[in-house]
């Protein structure tokens, strides 16, 4: 026993567990469960050394065996042969029917990726590239025939009014439809002309074939993007959106070159990749929430995009080959024109879309968002329904905004609470009125406090243009001038005439008429000068329950952009300087005014 013991290939601490055992017949035991244990670890051992070996041994073998396939490719001048990842990339490049740049690019690609080992990380690199050559809508365009009077009702069905976008989409159309048939004609035989060719032609800088570049701007709310998906509804093709609000990396639109690990094109195409064709409706939403830091500006490399005369030979840093662009119809999207940079704007046709009326905002909420909600609620129509004065306390007391989001909101709410009631065995059909609004939606969120707030000397109601719309300012008194809301910048001259007022109102201690409001812009000999956002302003008056705004009298051009139903509303005064002004605006001399005493 201890003969081998000693021998064995065992630990020290082993052996003298055995040399400690008692009696011999325990000791034989213990040696023979240590003997045991150490033949199969030196069993695992061995089998793990030779699987190891194998699997080695077949991969030397496996790449001597392709390497000496290659070699007689090679030899025989068919190196692609019996490659299947090589033909398969090659039959879809084929499909794609790349332009003659790109194709030859990809020739050369595919050629590298042949000699290029499968272990390499070039080689999963190279693929990805090519596949991405292969994928991209080099040829295919969606756009068909092109029927004006469905795309005016779909774009009816979707949005209320917003006549001049539609006016202009409708434009469009009808530029576009004028020339598919003269190409049309001229292809015919007989005709004289050339035969148009079956592949697009190749558009250049002085081609009459570019897409109009579409930015509206507007407040929330008004359906800025929405309109987009409508209008790509209306022309029958596929919708890409692209959010650039905080978009700081260049790289998001050029994307990444390929010597990165990673690296993908940008964010433009692949949106055409998603949308599988050339000439979709590509939405860049939020463009003057675009960012800058050391990554570079985005706002610079969105400048070839959005130019007619260079982006039918964008260049993606990924890709590195150019692709035409001319045939996308680019729509923007932002609420403060003054935020988007200057060679960015003006490679854009501006279309504003401004705040909703009162009737806009019912209309909007009869025939679009109560429908909307009462089906995510599942809600059926004689379920619930509202009469047109409730809709109205809603955009006056609990939303008062530029658009409608906020009355979809309350509207939701109102849903979700009769749903409930309809869970819980209550039946009968619910009317919303002016009177059980606020068993709903809880107490008024704002209030009409233009008459309490100017029945004094010293006080003047202003009219303000901001990037959510119009809004109603009071400006006073003594000779410190206090704009209140302090979180709205105020660096335009708009309030003018509403500060001169307000000074003079407390000098001659007449008070301001409180259902009047004023806008522009006042010199030191006192003329009136214009301003702008006459309309944004006007319906915030209107929002407020004012019926008389004085306005400067070279803006009573401006007035004709304001909805008939409100002009015949509100009153307008036009003036020409400050004496103009204080005559319409005091109240008349030997009006006891209520002296304000400061706390």
């Amino acid at each position: 026993v201890y003969f081998i013991a000693s021998v064995a290939p065992l630990e020290t601490s082993m052996r003298q567990e055995v040399l400690e055992t008692d009696p011999v017949t325990a000791k034989l035991r213990r040696l023979l469960e240590l003997l045991q244990r150490e033949l199969a670890v030196r069993e695992l051992g061995r089998k793990i050394t030779t699987e190891t070996e194998e699997r080695l041994s077949k991969k030397q073998k496996d790449f001597y065996l392709r390497e000496q396939l290659r070699s007689i490719q090679r030899e025989l001048g068919d190196e692609e042969e019996g490659s299947g990842e090589v033909a398969e990339l090659r039959r879809q490049i084929e499909e794609a029917h790349l332009p003659e740049e790109a194709r030859r690019e990809a020739e050369r690609e595919l050629s590298r990726l042949v000699g290029i080992s499968p272990a390499s990380p070039e080689h999963g690199m190279t693929h990805t590239y090519l596949e991405w050559l292969a994928s991209l809508p080099w040829s295919k365009l969606d756009g068909g025939t092109i029927d004006i009077h469905r795309a005016r009702q779909v774009l009816d069905e979707d949005h209320f009014d917003l006549e001049m976008i539609k006016d202009r989409i409708l434009e469009y159309l009808a530029v576009k439809k004028l020339r598919q048939e003269r190409e049309s004609q001229a292809g015919q035989p007989g005709s004289g002309e050339a035969p148009v060719p079956a592949q697009p032609p190749r558009v250049t800088g002085d081609s009459p074939a570019r897409e109009p570049i579409l930015c509206f701007v507007g407040p929330p709310g008004v359906g800025k993007t929405s309109l987009g998906q409508s209008i790509a509804r209306a022309l029958g093709r596929k919708f890409a959106r692209m959010s650039l609000g905080g978009v700081r990396d260049e790289a998001e639109i050029r994307g990444h070159r390929r010597t990165y690990i990673g690296a993908l094109p940008g964010r433009i195409i692949q949106g055409l990749r998603r949308a599988e064709a050339r000439d979709p409706v590509f939405m860049l939403d939020e463009i003057d929430k675009i960012g800058a830091d050391w990554r570079g500006d985005p706002s610079s490399a969105l400048l070839e995009v959005l130019d007619p005369a260079q982006n039918h030979t964008f260049v993606d840093n990924y890709l590195g080959v150019p692709f035409d662009l001319s045939q996308v119809l680019f729509i923007a999207t932002a609420n403060a024109l003054e935020n988007i940079p200057g060679p960015l704007r003006d490679r854009m046709e501006i279309l504003t879309l401004v705040g909703y009326t009162d009737e806009e905002k019912i209309g909007i909420a009869r025939e679009y968002l109560v429908p909307k909600q009462l089906a995510a609620h599942g809600l059926a129509k004689d379920e619930l329904s509202f009469e047109p004065e409730a809709i109205r306390q809603m955009t006056r007391g609990y939303t008062r905004e530029a658009g409608v989001r906020g009355l979809d909101r309350e509207i939701a709410t109102v849903a979700r609470k009769v749903a409930r009631r309809l869970a819980e065995g209550r039946r009968e059909p619910v009317l919303i009125t002016p009177e059980n609004l606020t068993e709903y939606l809880g107490r008024p969120h704002f209030f009409d406090e233009v008459a309490e707030r100017t029945n004094r000397p010293g006080v003047a109601t202003g009219l303000a243009w901001t990037p959510v719309g119009g809004d109603v300012l009071f400006v006073g008194k003594t000779i410190h001038v206090h704009v209140p809301a302090g979180a709205i910048p105020k660096d335009g001259p708009s309030a003018g005439v509403t500060i001169m007022t307000a000074l003079a109102s407390l000098a001659m201690r007449r008070p301001v008429r409180s259902d009047l409001a004023m806008t522009g812009e006042i010199t030191l000999r006192g003329k009136v000068l214009p301003v702008g956002g006459i309309k944004e302003k006007v319906l915030a008056a209107h929002r407020v329950g004012i019926r008389e705004v004085i306005l400067p009298r070279r803006n009573e051009r401006d007035v004709e952009d304001v909805p008939d139903e409100l002009r015949r509303q509100l009153r307008f005064v036009f003036v020409d300087d400050a004496e103009e002004v204080l005559r319409h605006a005091l109240t008349p001399a030997g009006t006891e005014a209520r002296q304000v005493r400061r706390v």
